[in-house]
This record gives C-alpha cells, structure tokens and sequence, in this order.
C-alpha cells in the first residue's frame, strides 16, 4: 500500500498528479474534472478546516448527499483528520436519518441544497454549493496538513445497513481492514489507464469501495450524481469509459435500452463488473452482445465482511458466468445446518475488513459471530471447482406446505424463459400452506407471454411447490436506495394486490 496508514489518503504522490482523478457529471452539460493532485489539495482542506471549527479525532461527521465530488473529498479528508465518516442514505425517511444522526453521535452533516431539508434543526451543517457560513468553500482551509496517524482497530467510517426491519444498523469499519481491501484489489494490477463509471451511491459499500479503488490504483473516476438509464449508457461513450460498476438490477435496465445501445460506441468497455446481488444467465448473454470486448464479472461482499471474499481460482480454472468466484482460503467458509462446514449452507468470514461488531448492539454482535467467523445470513454452494454460487438469504426464504422456497432460486428458474427479463419472487401469507409465492415479471421488449406460460414453465422446469401462484407483469421492479431490487415495496403490493387471488390456488 506504499506505506498507506489512513483511509483518507489514497493519492500515490510517486504518480502524475495533473492526471483527471475525477469527473463529476453532476452539472448538466458541464463536468468538472479533478486531478489527483486536486483531490489530494481539497482533503487536506477539508481536514483543517474541520480541525480549524473546534472538531477532533474520533468525532463522527455526516455525509448526507447525492455523488458529487464535494461528497468524495469531504469522506477522505474526515478520516485524514482523524474522524469518523457517516455516509447516510438520504433516501432514508427523516425520522430514520434522525436516528442514524443521533445513534452514530455526528456532530456535523456535510449535505447538499437538495437534502438540507433532511438535516433536524439541532445539526450543524456545511452545505455543498451553497455560500455564507454555512457554505463548502467557507469550512476549506488551503494548506499543508499531516494526515493523522490511527491506531490499528481505530474506526474510519459507520455505514448504516439498510435493514429489512427496525432501524438500521450501524457498521464500524476500520482503517486497516479497509486498507486491506483495497490492497488486496490492487494485486490484480488494474490499468492505470481504466475510466470507472460510478453511479450507485457513496453512501453505500458498493460505490464507496470502488472509488477508493480508482483512486489508490491511479485511475480515474466517471461519477455520476445517482443512476439514470439514458445518462449511464451516454456517459460510457462522451467519457470513453473502460470499466462499468454496477449492480445487477442497473445493467438489466441498460440492455433493455437497445436502440441506444446500439447507436453508441461501447467497444472500450473492458470491464462489467456487477455486485450486490445475483445475476442470471440471460443478463450476462444480453451485457455480452452490448459489450463484447468486456470481461464481465459478478461479485460479493456485505457491509459487514467488505468486497473482497471471494478471488479467481487458484489453478486458473476461469471463472463462470453467474459464479461470484473462489473462496479466499482461510477467509471464507461455507457452513451447514448442523454447524458443518460443507459445500452448500451460509456464507461466514473472518478477514481484516470484518466489521468489530455493531454499533451500540452488542447482542446483535454476539448473534452475529461464532469463533470470530461473521454469519453473514447468505447462502451459497459449490461446484466441482469450488466455484460459489448464490442460493438466497436466510431471512428471504420461506416455507410453502413444508417446503422451503429462496426466491433466488425461482427466478433464475424464470429469467430462464425466453421472454422473461427480469423476476421478483415473494410470499403471500396463506392460511393452509404458510405462504405462498408470486412473481412480479418484465417482459424482454417485444416478446408476448402469458401469466399461464410462464406458471407452466416453471411447473414443467422446477419442483411443483416453487411455482409462482400468481405472475404479475411490470414495466419495471422497483429498487431501493442503493439500486437494489426493492422486495419489501413488491411484498406489500403482493399482499395488497394479489392476496386474496392466491389462498385458493393451489
């Protein structure tokens, strides 16, 4: 890590500091463009400029913004000073952005004009863009700064998880476990050449960490303030971009924009890299003829266990498509029902990126974490090569007459269908069988099909019990902040919309 100690300051000072670090394409037609040794220059402003305001190492400041280059620098230049960074998902309700503000103890929020509003009255704020006191530029402070030096288990960030109930969590992570990721990435020796495209938000692990990449590997970041179609497809051909992060649920709503597509030039796409959730086949073959001079990969990683736990195959085998890779050894397990560790059960790790435990929940910690191995709640199996394959969640799986259902697992049995893009499978609660599941389905542009063919492919393809009771058709699924699918909105539609449909279907 060329003798990196602190997460906030990535810049490798041995390399062109004028080379573009940053594009920010969050002001219309006009992008600003940042070089490394502009990064470089603006974290250690807003490193004295918050120690200048009375703040000290350890306090926890806020970031509560759309991607913006002003959000980046304030994040490094936070953990330069030694203090805690909190990225909060502004999409979060107020009285939940409240309670992350009150439970993580921030004492500032950086925020932009669209999101102050967010802010409870009792914070101080420094508003991106905005002039006065409250102003960015006001809180800079140019000139020298010697970035602080943490302890080895000292906290850079709490991210807050989403949470499918309660309140979020919080997750401290560490500087040198960050570290660790970031070098472990580095191994691969990335082009110093690549142009990353970022649209999934700061606030979460998946944007976040692959910034960092593109910033200690040299190269440079196309940002994106949060991810539209047309804009994310037009912005790879104006900025010639060579690497797409993404997650799954995104570049299945690319492929569907097929006559832009097909008017861009995409051929320096080299790398389509997914996250965050599984991937099927036919996602992978429509990104394929899109870009077909990309390597395209699908990973894993939670907030809690970081991005790197799985890693290519150690004799060589390529990766398959829909795999999420190799387990690291000694950092990565599969482990069973009865406490086994075996080929097919719950992904669990222990690596310097795992989280020390939750913030303020030390019961949740302990649940969490057996013999310091982390319970991440995902399942997974193995192939004949050790490869990995997402199964589904623990807490997603149901119980339909006795029988346990992931809804991954039905659909990637429907995407399967040739006029099936993209599916959603959730229970509907039913008073004899426990719950029952249905489909929300997106058709492939074009393609004419029926709720019944659908239901008879998956009777005719699968296990009868996993076939969808109900298919619903839609434009498009919703997703969450963090451009995920958002199964919770599609559970309540269910219930609401096709409940009392499913209780006598058998």
């Amino acid at each position: 890590m060329n003798g990196r100690f602190n997460l906030g300051d990535l810049v490798d000072r041995r390399e062109n500091y004028r080379k573009p670090a940053l594009i920010d394409l969050g002001h219309g037609k006009k992008p600003r463009t940042y070089t490394h040794g502009d990064i470089d220059a603006a974290a250690k402003a807003v490193a004295r400029g918050l120690v200048g305001r009375g703040f000290h190492s350890g306090d926890r400041i806020a970031i509560l913004a759309a991607n913006s280059a002003e959000f980046l620098i304030s994040y490094l230049g936070t953990m330069r000073a030694g203090m805690v960074s909190v990225p909060i998902n502004y999409k979060f309700p107020a009285a939940t952005i409240d309670y992350i503000l009150a439970n993580a103890g921030c004492r500032l929020v950086f925020t932009d004009s669209n999101r102050c509003s967010l802010v409870p009255n009792r914070m101080k704020m420094v508003i991106f863009g905005a002039a006065g006191p409250d102003g960015f530029q006001t809180l800079l402070d140019p000139g020298p700064f010697q970035t602080v030096m943490p302890g080895s288990d000292d906290v850079a960030m709490i991210l807050y998880t989403s949470g499918s109930t309660g309140q979020p969590k919080g997750v401290p992570l560490t500087h040198a476990g960050h570290l660790w990721v970031i070098a472990m990435r580095l191994r691969n020796r990335p082009v110093r050449t690549h142009r990353l495209l970022v649209a999934a938000p700061l606030y979460h692990m998946n944007g976040l960490a692959i910034s960092k990449l593109a910033l200690a590997g040299h190269m440079t970041i196309v940002l994106m303030p949060e991810f539209a179609v047309r804009d994310y497809i037009e912005a790879i051909d104006v900025h010639r971009v060579s690497w797409l992060t993404s997650v799954a649920a995104m570049m299945a709503m690319v492929v569907r924009e097929r006559t832009l597509l097909e008017s861009m030039d995409l051929s320096m796409v080299r790398i389509v890299r997914m996250g965050s959730a599984p991937v099927s086949p036919k996602l992978v073959a429509d990104i394929r003829e899109f870009f077909p001079n990309a390597r395209i990969t699908n990973g894993y990683g939670t907030t809690e266990v970081g991005p790197v736990v799985y890693g290519p195959h150690p004799d060589g085998v390529p990766q398959p498509d829909v795999s999420v890779g190799y387990p690291l050894s000694g950092y990565t397990r599969l482990v069973d029902a009865d406490g086994r560790v075996s080929d097919y059960g719950e992904v669990q790790c222990r690596n310097p990126a795992v989280t020390p435990g939750y913030h303020g929940l030390p019961d949740e910690t302990a649940a969490t974490t057996v013999d310091g191995w982390f319970q991440t709640g995902d399942v997974m199996r193995a192939d004949e090569n050790g490869f990995h394959y997402f199964v589904g969640r623990l807490d997603d799986m149901f119980n339909c007459g006795g029988e346990n259902i992931y809804p991954s697992q039905v659909e990637k049995l429907l995407e399967l269908h040739d006029a099936v893009e993209q599916a959603c499978v959730v229970p509907v609660p039913d008073g004899i069988k426990g719950f029952k599941p249905v489909a929300f389905v997106v058709a492939r542009q074009g393609a004419a099909v029926t709720e019944l063919e659908v239901k008879d492919y998956t009777l005719a393809n699968g296990p009868a019990y996993q076939h969808p009771r109900r298919v619903a058709f839609v434009e498009s699924l919703p997703l969450t902040g963090t451009n995920k699918v958002d199964r919770n909105a599609l559970t309540r539609r269910a219930e609401q919309q096709l409940g009392e449909d499913v209780a006598g279907v058998s």
